[in-house]
């Protein structure tokens, strides 16, 4: 019988017993945060993981303690990929198919969170350009090096139910911006984004999935006053309280780690593929109510099979190639 993880799971419990050894994995953002805790797992279990960063500098030093945890023929190098630029995107995905060495898995980790308007390179809103479109693209282009049986994992977030995706105005051209608003744009398109990438791929064997990994004192809140996370679990638990509901507890980064892990290396295929996955399972509960950090779901508008598509077929048109 399966084990059965919960949201205080953590990552070594997730890969207790497991030998990746033989295992080429791809983790984007292994600088800060979740993405560092995610490479030391798994090198740590034999796993080779090639882990991107925006500023290999900071990622080396990052990762020191990742490297140090390899064993049996795990290990971690380092690429350059930049997300909030086509450019470097593609030179990042020509690179490795010009090496030629599959992946088992690939866990799209990077991304940015309630950032003040800004755009990317290429002209895109910041957050929706580079927590989606970078991936999109480098998915897509890398798509042959993935073997029959991989999986990709699309980090979410519970921040999606703050916004469907607006394909007609995704850049807040015409709409004003709002930060959580276009973080939660930015995280339903990581759903849909999975939802069909699912669908093209399975049949091949590759499977792709979404998952929240938890609320997690990260670099990721670096835009955030100082206070804000302390001021928001305040204010969660003086709500929960008066509704009866237990207090809220932040998770730990390798409690936040470990459903991507186990959306990656431990859930059956079959079970995670085209669907949201937080607190190391498969999420039931399709909501409309709003957030609750301790209330799982998932918005109805994110696992919408047409909106996936349509979203796919936008993101193809903002980019400019065809997948």
């Amino acid at each position: 019988m399966a084990q059965i993880f919960g949201a205080t799971s953590a990552t070594e419990e997730v890969l207790a017993g497991r030998d990746l050894s033989g295992k080429r994995i791809l983790v984007t953002g292994v600088s800060a945060g979740l993405g560092i805790e995610t490479a030391r797992a798994l090198v740590a279990h034999g796993a080779h993981v090639v882990g991107a960063a925006r500023d290999l500098a900071k990622a080396e030093a990052a990762t020191r303690r990742a490297q140090a945890a390899a064993t049996g023929s795990g290990g971690l190098e380092l690429v350059e990929l930049n997300l909030a630029s086509l450019a470097s995107v593609r030179r990042c995905a020509d690179d490795l198919l010009k090496r030629g060495e599959p992946f088992d898995v690939l866990i799209a980790n990077a991304g940015v969170m309630a950032c003040p308007f800004g755009l990317t390179d290429d002209g895109f809103e910041l957050q929706f350009g580079t927590n989606h479109l970078g991936h999109f693209v480098l998915v897509n282009r890398i798509a042959s090096l993935l073997r029959g049986g991989s999986r990709v994992v699309a980090l979410s977030s519970s921040g999606h139910r703050y916004s469907d995706v607006d394909l007609d105005d995704p850049h807040f051209e015409r709409t004003p911006y709002e930060p959580f608003v276009a973080y939660g744009r930015s995280k339903t398109a990581n759903i849909l984004f999975a939802v069909e990438l699912d669908r093209r791929l399975r049949e091949r064997g590759t499977r792709a999935t979404a998952v929240h990994p938890g609320v997690i004192e990260t670099e990721l809140g670096r835009h955030l006053p100082d206070d804000a996370l302390a001021t928001f679990v305040e204010r969660s638990n003086a709500d929960l309280a008066a509704r009866g509901k237990p207090p809220f507890a932040l998770k730990t980064i390798l409690q936040g780690a470990a459903t991507s892990v186990w959306a990656g290396v431990v859930a059956a295929a079959d079970e995670v593929g085209g669907r949201y996955c937080e607190n190391c399972h498969v999420t039931t509960r399709v909501t409309l109510d709003p957030i609750d950090p301790i209330s799982e779901g998932v918005r109805p508008y994110a696992l919408d099979p047409e909106r996936a598509a349509a979203l796919w077929a936008k993101s193809e048109e903002l980019v400019g190639e065809r997948f």
